[in-house]
């Protein structure tokens, strides 16, 4: 336990450190007099609003994830759920990439009655559909709206490396459901390769390749469960996943409206889900420094320079900054229960 508390206090140092940084030569180089006086006769009704639109997303969130469960034949409650959709956010922000929100969920959902093989299909089936929806919405986007690339380098170019990524993940995740013997021999070589040039040992490799043949065996039986049995529950996340979205992104343009500023509703939200796709795939822990930094650089096309950085600091408060808090919480709490099934008690039947 330790040393997982080690690791975790690591991980948060390094997103908060990058955080506060990024956020200090954001303000550095963006704020003017001009700034604190816009902040100061902010319309704190839209203020109010864009904070209800984040704790709404967390809501569809949460719903989605405990209607997944359930069309993988298993039942959790809505609390659980909502404990679930925030350590994710935690897990994400203290790992690169954004990669471990799904494994601590799994690691949960497994102390609470869900089989590790339930518990990956249900974690990557919500990261797969939130990825199919954003790309969507990138395409339509750069469709309707090409312009939101134009002269932002950067941003074309971790848009170029995101998408190999999302083709990647599709590719190995259609891969191990159609070909899981292919998918079982190309892990076991790896695993041997990785013995032979000396990284593990004979006994680890030997478990590895164990583990894996059991685990892609149970993911893809109960990931086919999910889209048959299940396929009615799923079209539903799929809803409350649109409803998530759409709540996230409504953040941003109630945050400029406060400040008295215009936006298209639209076009801002198009210009969200671009960079959002890309965040999801930045290798520094949680997307930190890169999400306030890019967030500045491309706010810019929306409220005048002198707001971009405090709109992007802020847009950062309501969707990442409070949701990792409270999933911190959350981790200390399951942490000290030892996430032992005295958090909640799977339901019987």
């Amino acid at each position: 336990m330790p040393t997982i508390s080690l690791s975790l206090r690591k991980g948060l140092a390094i997103f908060i450190g990058l955080a506060v940084i990024t956020a200090l030569i954001v303000l550095f180089f963006t704020v003017d007099a001009d700034t604190w006086n816009s902040l100061y006769s902010m319309n704190k009704r839209f203020f109010l609003l864009a904070f209800s639109a984040a704790a709404l997303s967390w809501f569809f969130e949460a719903l989605r994830f405990k209607v997944l469960v359930e069309a993988a034949g298993e039942r959790i409650s809505f609390k659980l759920g909502l404990y679930l959709t925030f350590l994710n956010y935690f897990g994400s922000a203290i790992t690169p990439m954004q990669s471990g929100g799904g494994p601590f969920q799994v690691y949960v959902l497994y102390k609470n009655g869900v089989n590790v093989g339930k518990g990956v299909a249900v974690t990557l089936t919500k990261t797969l559909m939130v990825l199919f929806l954003l790309g969507v919405m990138v395409i339509v986007a750069l469709f309707l709206q090409p312009q939101i690339l134009a002269g932002q380098t950067l941003i074309e170019g971790l848009f170029g490396y995101v998408t190999v990524v999302v083709l990647g993940i599709w590719f190995v995740t259609a891969l191990s459901l159609l070909r899981p013997k292919l998918m079982k021999r190309l892990i076991g070589g790896l695993t041997v390769w990785l013995k032979e040039i000396g990284i593990i040992k004979d006994a680890l490799a030997f478990k590895v390749i164990r583990f894996v043949n059991r685990e892609i065996d149970n993911y893809c039986e109960n990931f086919r469960a999910l889209f048959s049995s299940g396929l009615k529950k799923c079209m539903i996340a799929l809803a409350l996943t649109s409803l998530q979205l759409f709540c996230s992104f409504l953040v941003l343009p109630l945050l400029v409206w406060s400040m008295d500023l215009s936006a298209d509703l639209m076009g801002v939200m198009m210009l969200q889900a671009v960079f959002t796709f890309v965040l999801y795939f930045v290798p520094t822990p949680g997307a930190s420094g890169v999400a306030e930094g890019g967030a500045t650089a491309i706010f810019k096309l929306l409220v005048p320079w002198n707001m971009a950085g405090v709109t992007a600091l802020l847009w950062r408060v309501f969707t990442a900054y409070i949701p990792v808090f409270l999933g911190a919480l959350v981790a200390i709490y399951f942490l000290d229960k030892g996430v032992n099934g005295e958090i909640e008690r799977p339901y019987e039947g």
